[in-house]
């Protein structure tokens, strides 16, 4: 929805009678430009859009209607003015039943207001200040802000009835995504139906001996098919495992002290049940090994030994089929931990041996493919400081580098939360976290949207194909852009494997090329994002091969799948025979300088190279697996690589 900026034909503020603004039916009419609001003596707002704190006693009322599409941003902060500390509710909809869309409080200098947030044209917008924190009068501001083209637009929904919602994920093995807030004597879950509505089920337990104060975790350890919840806590972690029906709920409370930062479900020893993992800020971080006998052993060391580990999240980062294990640090042992899996479920620290050990403060990192090559990358967010690393995976575990100038590299805002996604469906992972979002270029550079709320559980709530963000009491629902780009969603359910298939990979072919997802419990520091494989197509309809590499190293490969679906694939269901995975097709370097060197392909493959207006540039035939690119201009670039008939694309940029 993203718009060229034009010259705005805007409703002028119109002349304010005595009472004009002191209801929403005497809303007063306001445009672009600079406003005086009076005390605030009038009718107070009906819901709180703008924060956790009580709602004020009086307020003031205006209307706001674009002509266009557009970011706007409402400020009570004014440079040379007098600060006076504002809160402000922004509304949708009619005055009998207004429905928050944003909101703002303490965002600017002297506890003022700036409010930034998307609006659509021809939609009336209310805006409310209050007297939650001051009555004095004020000067208040709209105006346009400015953004990338390629970004989405977020809208604010609060569902009434929830609090601490941690999740976004499927808890009824329906295919939708719901919101789940875990509570200290229940549990609330806003069931996603298919008529989009959100009716909320609570379900009474136990008090919980450790709360989700610092993370939350969900996946069906005992694959009875009912998804199980972790509470990670300050003196300790809770289980919260489902009866056969999924009705009720058992709590299990391990007795050893563990000061849990991360949580994570994973299968760690490869042998087809779900364990689970936690951080531990002050000693060794600790499994809890599934026995397959409906136990979980509390099991220390070998898992990183030394304290200061925050944010944990598995992923297979030398594409040997298995789960390793990355931890972000910071505190006492600031030294990052990335563990590679031998497949037995002991781990080994590369870290040292990468340069990763170099004291960087992290609470999570952000792992995706975003070059589109094969393999994961990082974005390795800073807590504190002011470096954010961005890494590049030449495939097999080994790391270099993104060149200066990424624009990750420039970005000075900090958080806890750092995770990877497409958020515009455009086929290449974006980032979210140091409080904005980060659009993938495709060229190996990334562009910055402070306007995106902040960074929790990530999930399609509305099942229109573009994910959304949990928040404290509701949603913020992704509402896309003019481009309108498709999408697959891919749930694999495990037999053999865990019924979650975590640790599996997805990987799907498209005129775009090939993309790759890791299936997880557990990505940036706090919150539970849905389980599945979610890719964006940009414009392609076509996508004429989906692969699933099984956590027990079964492959199985899908063809004409539908998009704009959601596609749950049981794990032994293909027609073909299910054999190990080959040399999985990779590129390296990437981004490259003089040569790419390719595997998983006939080392004298025959090759085209295309530029990003899909122009043949350059042909050949490979030579001992290496193509030779230093002819190439520096840019983003497809290869298509012709083996036995078979053609592979993957994407590549020259530096």
């Amino acid at each position: 929805m993203a718009t060229p900026r034009t010259a705005l034909a805007l409703a002028l503020l119109l002349p304010v009678a005595a009472t004009a603004q002191l209801t929403c039916a005497d809303a007063v009419v306001v445009g672009i430009g600079t406003h005086t609001a009076p005390p605030v003596t009038g009718a107070a707002p009906g819901a709180n859009c703008g924060g956790v704190f009580n709602l004020g006693t009086h307020g003031l009322w205006y209307r706001f209607t674009p002509t266009a599409n557009m970011v706007l941003t409402v400020s009570s902060y004014n440079i040379g003015l007098p600060a006076v500390d504002t809160r402000l509710h922004v509304y949708r909809g009619p005055c009998d039943a207004l429905e928050c869309h944003a909101g703002g409080d303490d965002e600017g200098p002297g506890y003022t207001t700036i409010a930034t947030f998307p609006v659509l044209a021809g939609t009336t917008y209310t805006l409310v200040w209050d007297d939650t924190w001051s009555a004095q009068g004020f000067t208040f501001t709209v105006q346009e802000s400015t953004v990338p083209v390629n970004v989405v637009f977020f809208t604010l929904q609060i569902v009434s009835g929830l609090s601490n919602v941690m999740g976004l994920v499927d808890m009824n093995d329906d295919g939708l995504d719901d919101l789940v807030s875990p509570n200290d004597v229940n549990f609330k879950v806003a069931h996603q139906q298919p008529n989009g509505t959100l009716p909320i089920t609570t379900y009474p337990t136990t008090t919980a001996v450790n709360a989700a104060g610092w993370s939350f975790a969900v996946g069906d350890w005992d694959s009875n098919g009912h998804r199980d919840l972790m509470y990670g806590g300050g003196n300790g972690a809770t289980f919260m495992t489902a009866n056969a029906t999924g009705t009720a709920f058992t709590q299990f409370s391990p007795p050893q002290y563990i000061f849990c930062q991360r949580t994570n479900f994973a299968d760690l020893n490869n042998d087809g049940h779900l364990d689970a993992f936690t951080c531990h800020d002050v000693d060794a971080n600790v499994a809890f090994i599934n026995n397959g006998a409906g136990q979980l052993v509390f099991t220390q060391g070998g898992y990183g030994t030394t304290c200061g580990n925050y944010g944990s999240i598995f992923t297979d980062i030398d594409n040997n089929g298995t789960n390793d294990l990355f931890v972000a640090k910071c505190g006492c042992d600031p030294e990052d931990l990335l563990m590679l899996n031998n497949g037995t479920g002991t781990f080994a620290n590369t870290a040292p041996a990468l340069g990763l050990a170099d004291g960087h403060q992290s609470w999570s990192s952000a792992w995706g493919d975003y070059d589109n090559d094969g393999d994961m990358d990082v974005l390795i967010g800073a807590s504190s400081g002011t470096v954010h690393k961005l890494l590049y995976n030449n495939g097999d575990g080994t790391f270099v580098a993104a060149p200066a100038g990424n624009g990750m590299d420039q970005w000075t805002g900090l958080s806890v939360e750092w995770t990877a996604h497409d958020f515009n469906n455009d086929g290449w992972i974006d980032v979210l976290g140091g409080q904005a979002m980060h659009y993938n270029n495709h060229d190996g550079t990334f562009s910055h949207d402070p306007v995106a709320p902040h960074n929790q559980a990530v999930g399609d709530i509305d099942n229109d194909g573009l994910l959304d963000l949990a928040t404290f009491n509701g949603y913020y629902r992704n509402i896309g852009n003019d481009h309108h780009y498709n999408h697959i969603r891919i749930h694999p359910r495990g037999t053999v494997s865990n019924r979650d298939a975590i640790g599996a990979r997805v990987t799907i072919t498209s005129a775009l090329g090939t993309q790759i997802r890791d299936i997880r419990s557990g990505d940036g520091f706090a919150y539970m994002s849905h389980i599945g494989a979610h890719f964006g197509l940009g414009a392609d309809t076509v996508v004429t091969a989906v692969s699933i590499r099984w956590p027990n190293g079964d492959v199985e490969t899908f063809t004409d799948l539908a998009i704009n679906t959601t596609h749950v694939i049981e794990q032994g269901t293909s027609t073909a025979v299910a054999q190990p995975a080959p040399t999985p097709f990779a590129l390296a370097p990437n981004p490259a300088h003089d040569h790419l060197t390719f595997t998983g392909a006939a080392p004298t493959s025959t090759y085209a190279v295309l530029d990003a207006g899909g122009r043949t540039v350059l042909t050949g035939q490979a030579t001992n697996g290496r193509i030779p690119v230093q002819a190439l201009r520096p840019g983003a670039y497809v290869l298509q690589l012709t083996d036995a008939g078979a053609v592979r694309n993957a994407r590549f940029v020259k530096r």
